[in-house]
């Protein structure tokens, strides 16, 4: 290998080096976790990001440096999990802006392109933190620079350097950040980008790279998968869509039965036990009788795309509403109103799950109860997002996706950077401030405003009226699983047990959950909690009213009869088992109650 420039092929392979290296970490950099919040999941959500990279280095042929990160870019974006894999997807997106189209990889050119790619990082970032990720990036950068300035060309030599440098800014990052001096750990993130480093260096010093691990085969598992048929022509005559139910859908048959057929830009998307299908194809017969093969087909439609209907233009000018399986809905209510649903991640003991697809609720609450390590939870990647976004306006005009606060998780940003790079003046993406059973209450709205006719500004402007009027509260019987995630002190534990309390929780402004006193004794907790709530509103009111449980159905249901006793004015009530998004926090046995101040949809 010249030590004048870095060939493609060898920048290719570096890549993967580094890669390979990063996921072989992946169970340590977990371990050391507790920046910005302790949940044990940055080695994973790296391996996340960077295994779509992988993924579309081995696919994809390369001409250029500039080519190579320009797919890294795209893959990591598509892919992005968690804040470090986002920061980094923005560093490879800086890193391609900034080299220049088809110059070979000199140290001067590699060393003005990290520049470009801390920059990048460090911009996406609101509050950036020294002692993080970006230090770290911006170390690699700055000596990278110091090289090429001082006249150095050996592209070898410089990024030994770099390295050496950058291994000093991952040592000093406890002493930037107070949390990672009191663990006794460097931070997760950083050590995540070093480990990258290692694993390139070794292939440019050596030639090539010692291959610690492949990437696992469930980091890939995709939640709304996107494909084509036996023909990708275009032009197909008829837009297809159904949904097909049963207790578990088997959605990798139900995909390869589909792929044989002639169809082209086909989406699958949904929960475990029901199954969104779209099609573009010119007979919609074999299309829906291969979907029947695999549970009951309702909503089953066609629409004549050369010679549409009235009828079906008029669809088509409807806003599509989509939202993620952070909000609770009833199934039957996401089939009747046509919502559109992008599944969380769930990863445990190092298996990645896609929520309500590839594992249930009871599934998910029997692993927290009995599983030596917590389940984690995670956003739906970039990719996820944007294929449902993309395909939805090929058959509407405009689309809403009501998305679980931002201050509870990143999926806000995953599906906002998905609307940039899909079309982000058809596609609006609301933070609900909610989470669970409010977030649910809210797209129900939505929905319900799509079908009435509304138009984009409207139902938004809609939306922020109801956020203000739609409040969630939450009693955990058993704090130990939080405690266990790292969100309430250790010494809480036995100080509610002792005291035999359960903690009440209620939805804040801006999209945060705080305390909101406690419960005294154990006797008849779900009809004190549901009397305490109906307390709190006006009886000359209209409430619709949702009720959510962690693997706890009969206490919903006392719940829910105590609440219609106790309030008078309730237009909707429903009951549904609670997801991941509050589920993995206050554990089984703890309910939640979305609570609107109703105000119907209106034309």
């Amino acid at each position: 290998m010249s030590a004048q420039h870095l060939p493609t092929q060898g920048l290719r392979q570096a890549l993967i080096a580094g890669i390979q290296r990063m996921v072989a970490q992946r169970d340590e950099i977990n371990r050391i976790n507790v920046f910005p919040v302790p949940d044990g999941d940055t080695g994973t959500n790296l391996a996340f990001t960077l295994g779509a990279v992988l993924q579309g280095l081995r696919t994809t042929r390369f001409a250029s440096a500039d080519e190579i990160f320009r797919c890294a870019a795209v893959e990591a974006s598509d892919g992005a999990r968690g804040n470090s894999g986002a920061i980094l997807a923005h560093f490879f997106q800086g890193v391609a802006e900034t080299l220049p189209p088809g110059r070979p990889l000199t140290l001067a050119v590699m060393a003005h392109a990290a520049f470009g790619g801390s920059a990048r990082a460090r911009a996406a970032v609101t509050e950036p933190r020294e002692g993080t990720i970006l230090s770290v990036m911006r170390a690699f950068a700055e000596e990278m620079q110091t090289q090429a300035d001082a006249g150095g060309s050996d592209l070898r030599v410089g990024f030994q350097r770099a390295l050496e440098r950058t291994r000093e800014a991952l040592r000093r990052t406890p002493e930037q950040l107070k949390v990672l001096r009191s663990a006794g750990v460097v931070d997760a993130g950083a050590r995540g980008f070093v480990e990258l480093l290692e694993g390139m260096a070794d292939y440019i010093a050596r030639g090539r790279g010692v291959v610690r691990e492949e990437l696992p085969q469930e980091l890939a598992t995709a939640g709304v998968d996107a494909f084509d048929g036996s023909t990708s022509a275009a032009g197909h005559r008829y837009f297809a869509h159904c949904v097909v139910s049963a207790s578990v859908v088997d959605r990798a048959a139900l995909k390869a039965a589909l792929c044989v057929l002639p169809l082209s830009h086909a989406v699958l998307a949904g929960l475990r036990d029901q199954v969104r299908l779209y099609a573009h194809l010119d007979d919609p017969a074999p299309f829906f009788a291969t979907a029947a093969r695999f549970g009951v087909v309702s909503q089953a439609e066609t629409e004549d795309t050369l010679a549409p209907s009235p009828a079906a233009e008029a669809r088509r000018c409807q806003v599509a509403i989509v939202t993620d399986s952070g909000a609770d809905l009833p199934v039957e209510t996401v089939e009747r109103l046509n919502l559109h649903l992008v599944p969380q991640r769930v990863s445990i003991g190092g298996r990645d799950f896609v929520d309500g697809v590839t594992i249930s609720g009871s599934e998910f609450y029997e692993a927290m109860r009995t599983g030596p390590v917590l389940p984690r939870t995670s956003q739906p990647p970039p990719g996820d997002f944007r294929r449902m976004f993309e395909f939805l306006l090929s058959q509407h005009e405009r689309v809403i996706d009501v998305s679980v606060a931002r201050k509870l998780s990143g999926t806000f940003q995953s599906a906002a950077s998905a609307a940039g790079r899909a079309d982000p003046q058809r596609v609006s993406v609301f933070d609900s401030e909610q989470a669970a059973t409010g977030q649910g209450l809210l797209a129900i709205w939505a929905a319900e405003a799509a079908l009435a006719g509304l138009d984009t500004p409207k139902i938004l402007a809609g939306l922020e009226r109801m956020r203000a009027r739609t409040l969630l509260f939450g009693v955990i019987r058993d704090i130990r699983y939080a405690v266990r995630g790292g969100r309430v002190p250790r010494v809480a534990l036995p100080l509610t047990r002792l005291l035999r309390v359960s903690l009440m929780l209620r939805s804040r402004p801006g999209g945060r959950l705080g305390l909101a006193g406690g419960l005294w004794g154990r006797d008849n907790l779900p009809e004190r909690f549901a009397r305490k709530i109906a307390r709190q509103l006006d009886p000359a009111r209209r409430y619709r009213l949702m009720v959510g449980h962690c693997d706890c159905a009969g206490d919903a249901e006392r719940m829910k009869r105590a609440l219609l006793a106790s309030v008078r004015g309730i237009d909707r009530i429903w009951l549904v088992e609670t997801g991941v998004a509050i589920g993995a926090h206050a554990g089984p046995g703890s309910l939640v109650l979305g609570v609107q101040d109703y105000e119907p949809p209106l034309p």
